[in-house]
């Protein structure tokens, strides 16, 4: 399910995508400002224009590292007692096996035993289609398939899969975006009990090998030029659909599907701000936040500037800001319980005058990120998890000011052996956000 974050940032952007294709098919255009000049059939911002591609030197996950993380996912089940895992279609669906599924009222699930072949339980009418993408991934060789027609009972089947795998009696390890329609089918099948899948496959997904990591650089590097690209371009008058509409539109002239939520004035002091129309003027601070997708791994990062001149207040906020995201990084390193990255950035905050505790800085200091942009583990108080090396977080403490403005800085960080590194150079000013030794 899509964080209210990512609604903002996909609903403007497909707004001023919508409003595109309305002028795009012959509709005048609003007068006045805001137009960006490509939506009003001029040329496109030479910075937008001058991006090429960033394809090269790409690898997709291949199928021997999907069958390395079932090797992985059988061991941690056979540690914590379960003798299967349940997948029904999203995330963990594509880390495992590569099956790309929706999601309806009808059920398609794959089952991998901690022993024996995997099997999946697919709509009759489907069939044809879930064995396409089988025969391209890890279980090509080595699952059993069992259909149902449209008035025949799935659960049947399942039942019949576990049977036929010594697994009369079962605890099922439900990964942790299996509908409750879904499980609850499951658990009134005779002698099978449910339990969290959440230990297999975060314990598979929240460490990161040096592969993932590489796509997840590549496309914090990407969403970093598409911001930069939209900045350079940014006019007064426009309004935060219009530029939205510009870090998507430069995310495609880098040869991905990206975009940002824009926030401008008042309305960056919600965090996750406001659908309210908002205009840039001289002098406007905004606060972006998104990110894209490379070969499923994801990038989220934050940059707030101002168009002109921002305030003295602005640039003292900013640096604080700057300094409290600098000593989450540093606080970083194996070891270090994922809480006391929180606490070593909300300590700059309270400190510089923007307490106590969660006044100002009303989130969590970052999230675990991986295939999805948010995901286990997270950096919060209470989370005494240990931090290891390849665990990828967002580093996005924020100082939110009702009434006034907000800034959040936010960039992609894994840990290191020896501590932590960003995916991205930390943005240096309100005014020159993208200014780094290249």
């Amino acid at each position: 399910m899509p964080s209210r974050r990512e609604f903002l940032a996909t609903a403007s952007t497909l707004g001023a995508a919508v409003a595109l294709g309305a002028r795009s098919a012959g509709a005048s255009p609003r007068e006045g400002f805001g137009v960006p000049p490509q939506a009003q059939g001029a040329a496109m911002p030479p910075a937008i224009a001058a991006l090429q591609p960033m394809k090269d030197g790409v690898v997709p996950i291949s199928v021997a590292e999907r069958q390395a993380r079932l090797e992985k996912a059988r061991r941690l089940l056979r540690t914590n007692g379960a003798d299967a895992l349940m997948l029904t279609g999203g995330t963990s669906m594509v880390y495992f096996t590569g099956i790309q599924w929706g999601i309806s009222e009808r059920l398609l699930a794959a089952f991998i035993p901690a022993s024996g072949r995997p099997f999946l339980v697919t709509p009759k009418f489907e069939e044809e289609r879930a064995m396409e993408q089988v025969a391209m991934g890890p279980m090509a060789d080595g699952a059993d398939v069992y259909a149902w027609e449209e008035d025949e009972d799935p659960y049947a089947l399942i039942a019949g899969g576990l049977r036929a795998r010594g697994l009369s009696t079962a605890t099922i390890a439900v990964e942790e975006t299996v509908r409750f329609q879904f499980s609850n089918g499951v658990s009134r099948l005779p002698a099978v009990r449910l339990a969290d899948g959440t230990p297999v496959t975060a314990g598979c997904r929240m460490v990161k090998d040096a592969h993932e990591v590489a796509l997840m650089r590549h496309a914090s590097q990407v969403t970093f030029r598409a911001y930069e690209a939209a900045w350079k371009s940014l006019k007064e008058g426009m309004t935060q659909s219009d530029f939205a509409q510009l870090v998507a539109l430069a995310h495609t002239r880098l040869g991905y599907s990206g975009g940002a939520g824009v926030q401008v004035g008042k309305y960056s002091a919600l965090p996750h701000g406001s659908a309210t129309p908002q205009v840039v003027r001289e002098g406007s601070i905004l606060l972006i936040d998104g990110g894209c997708k490379v070969e499923g791994y994801s990038s989220d990062i934050s940059r707030t500037f101002v168009l002109g001149t921002p305030t003295q207040r602005m640039k003292d906020v900013f640096e604080l800001e700057l300094r409290a995201q600098t000593a989450a990084l540093q606080a970083a390193r194996p070891g270090v319980p994922c809480e006391a990255v929180d606490a070593a950035a909300r300590k700059v905050i309270v400190d510089g005058g923007f307490g106590p505790d969660y006044t100002y800085f009303s989130h969590r200091v970052g999230h675990g990120m991986g295939m999805d942009g948010h995901e286990w583990p997270y950096l919060v108080r209470g989370n005494k998890l240990a931090l290891a090396p390849g665990m990828v977080f967002s580093d996005e403490p924020g100082i939110y000011i009702p009434g006034e403005f907000g800034v959040r800085l936010e960039d992609d960080m894994v840990i290191t052996e020896s501590g932590a590194e960003l995916l991205t150079p930390q943005s240096p000013s309100l005014e020159r956000p993208f200014d780094v030794a290249r």
